[in-house]
């Protein structure tokens, strides 16, 4: 028994290891390259928030090639990262980053936890694309399982917090507040989701350089507008022959997919007591925001496979067919998108002509969905 724990302690370390190397080394060399293009974004927005400039402009886009698609709520929490000498911020962002994942994955609650090297196995090449591109997305990630896991653990406080600084940061986190349906004090749960969402919601009134700091809210809602039409993203509502049909309705597509999973959600309600049925609906909740999001990218599909690990491992049978998509996720996330791995011509070749990596993902979340409804 002792021999077994050690192995898988072992398993473990050398996972950890070997993804902070790797973090460390992408960070030094995407600095020294001038190419840690999502960091100097954050960096230089905060910087003009705290300027009393808007970051929410046409100009920032010219300027960074990008737009800054987070919150004023983000730039307040950000700028003790703007307190580092420049040299040592990226590493303390990255740092942090790698930091939020281990501990979401090395605490996950329940029988859960037992499968957490396979998890993170799985998951490290997907860790350490995000901090090669210094992606938020991490954040939002570990939120996700951090939160479920201080409900799991009867700590609804400490998770409706992290929910809020979730959803006020990138909105995605927010669906989240579903699950305390889940628990006990649902109501007090939801009133304290309330008040700290409020609370977050009104911290960039403490920067003094701003006569009217809320109407920043505004400005990033018509930018929001902007950007959602400025590409094609990695999503389903924008993949090959269904985007004739889903773009256009792209609301209605969301909402009626929300609505779906809502009537599901309250026609299993003698379920909300059992765990693996807990793990499914964030999973589905996780793939739901990626999937149907106006703007996804590939990097954002860490949080959709997160969840869906976690549903992977906790069937008591893996069919075929569950192995023949996990491991199609794997090349194409996990594979695909790193060029030390796969050339970029093979990468995009399957990519931009088959979307097999949005399809396969689409596949393993309707999984996810059946096992609600058969359940």
């Amino acid at each position: 028994m002792w021999q077994k724990i050690k192995h898988i302690k072992n398993k473990e370390q050398i996972l950890f290891w070997l993804g902070l190397i790797i973090m460390v080394a992408a960070t030094a060399i995407e600095t020294l390259r001038g190419r840690a293009s999502n960091y100097y974004v954050y960096s230089d927005a905060t910087s003009m928030f705290w300027h009393g400039l808007t970051p929410y402009t046409q100009q920032f886009i010219t300027d960074h090639g990008r737009y800054f698609l987070y919150t004023p709520v983000f730039t307040t929490l950000y700028a003790p990262i703007l307190l580092l000498p420049k040299w040592l911020g990226p590493f303390a962002w990255n740092g942090m980053l790698y930091a939020l994942m281990v501990t979401a994955i090395r605490t996950l609650p329940g029988e859960v936890n037992k499968y957490r090297t396979k998890i993170f196995g799985f998951l490290l090449l997907l860790i350490v694309q995000g901090t090669f591109c210094f992606q938020y997305n991490l954040v939002v990630c570990a939120l996700f399982l951090l939160a479920f896991t201080l409900l799991e653990r009867n700590k609804p406080l400490w998770a409706v917090l992290l929910i809020m600084i979730s959803a006020t940061t990138k909105i995605y986190g927010g669906i989240e507040l579903a699950l305390l349906l889940c628990y006990p004090k649902m109501w007090r749960n939801l009133g304290a989701a309330v008040l700290m969402g409020v609370g977050l919601l009104l911290l960039p009134a403490l920067n003094p350089m701003f006569e009217h700091p809320l109407d920043l809210y505004r400005q990033m809602g018509e930018m929001l507008t902007q950007h959602g039409d400025s590409g094609t993203w990695a999503g389903l509502l924008f993949a090959p022959v269904l985007r004739d049909v889903l773009l256009p309705n792209m609301r209605a597509i969301q909402l009626g997919v929300l609505a779906v999973l809502a009537a599901i959600f309250f026609w299993k309600y003698r379920l909300w007591n059992n765990y693996r049925f807990r793990v499914t609906a964030l999973a589905v909740m996780m793939g739901y925001v990626i999937l149907f999001s106006d703007s996804p990218e590939t990097h954002t599909y860490l949080i959709a496979l997160a969840g869906y690990q976690m549903v992977f491992w906790l069937q008591p049978k893996r069919t075929t067919i569950d192995w023949v998509i996990f491991w199609l996720l794997f090349v194409n996330f996990c594979i695909f998108p790193v060029d030390a791995l796969c050339p970029v011509a093979v990468y995009k070749f399957f990519h931009n002509n088959f979307w097999f990596d949005i399809y396969c993902m689409t596949l393993a979340w309707v999984r996810m969905v059946w096992a609600v409804v058969k359940a």
